[in-house]
């Protein structure tokens, strides 16, 4: 007697989940969303793992008239990857300007037109601000599609300690001028987000480590990539663990500079008080606060309470 094979159970069946169901859901969502004309889409594509789109920006880009990209052929090929074809228009940071007047009028007549960056999210040391300020400026509507971004990727996976984050980007291209930037940097009390190219790696750390002296920083490379790595250290041994192995040196890196702590948090409210007190002699105690901690970074709860006292002292009511 022949007897026949039982199929092997569903991942559904076993307790997981069927995900060719699950996206064919997902997909049938967002495929019912709306997509309104005039409109442009600043469209998250993925910083390395092209599993990363999410699906609403696939719709999306499917439903384009067409694609304002930072590179045309960086975007054509993950477009083919995906399987879609759209007419391509080049934007980037030397066109900007004129691209914008041109994307604006497009805008006008009711297409539909998406901006993509190389990776990640547009306008976050990327292209694309002026852009959208460019469309804004001319009354047409913007839509974000959210999706990956190296800054909230390195975040979620450093382990930081709870406060404010400041994200810098990219540090300036001089040696002199970074250092002069890192120096203005190291009286804040936030975690400090800075992107850097392979070829600038080591000064830079070599900088950061002068710069805050006693810190932690987290360097990541190759982010959602094949040979994503994340390492924590004391910022001065960076240069001498970046520099063990030279494939430590390849890729595009995230680094963070954990934030003073408590320790120093009064170091840094010290080097605020200057500042605070001139604030208050010509603003109110609320203004004085909140621009005082946007320029030191030191928290404005702590600042608030520094003004009032300030206000106490002097008699003013």
């Amino acid at each position: 007697m022949s007897t026949v094979e039982e199929p092997s159970p569903s991942p559904a069946e076993q307790g997981g989940p069927d995900v060719l169901r699950t996206l064919r859901i997902v997909a049938a969502d967002a495929g019912g969303q709306d997509y309104p004309p005039a409109t442009l889409y600043v469209i998250a594509t993925p910083i390395g793992n092209r599993a990363d789109i999410t699906v609403r920006a696939l719709v999306c880009l499917a439903r384009m008239d067409a694609i304002a990209a930072e590179d045309t052929r960086t975007a054509r090929q993950l477009l083919h990857y995906y399987g879609l074809d759209k007419p391509m228009i080049a934007a980037h940071r030397h066109n900007e300007h004129e691209a914008a007047g041109m994307l604006v009028a497009r805008i006008a007549g009711g297409a539909r037109i998406a901006y993509v960056s190389d990776a990640g999210t547009p306008g976050v040391s990327d292209p694309g601000s002026r852009l959208v300020a460019a469309v804004r400026d001319a009354g047409h509507r913007v839509i974000p599609i959210p999706g990956a971004s190296a800054l909230t990727t390195v975040l979620s996976a450093a382990g930081l300690p709870e406060g404010p984050v400041q994200f810098v980007g990219f540090l300036p291209a001089k040696n002199a001028q970074a250092a002069t930037a890192l120096s203005a940097l190291s009286g804040h009390a936030a975690h400090l987000v800075f992107y850097e190219a392979p070829h600038r790696i080591v000064d830079t750390l070599a900088a950061i480590a002068t710069a805050f002296p006693g810190r932690h920083c987290v360097i990541a490379r190759e982010l959602t990539k094949r040979f994503e790595s994340i390492h924590r250290c004391a910022v001065g041994e960076a240069v001498a663990w970046i520099t063990a192995d030279p494939q430590r040196q390849r890729g595009e890196f995230v680094v963070v500079v954990e934030g003073p702590g408590d320790q120093d948090g009064d170091s840094a409210l010290a080097k605020a008080l200057p500042i605070l007190e001139k604030l208050c002699a010509a603003l109110s105690v609320s203004e004085a606060a909140s621009l005082a901690a946007e320029i030191t970074g030191v928290s404005r709860k702590a600042l608030y309470a520094q003004a009032l006292k300030m206000r106490w002292t002097s008699g003013d009511e």
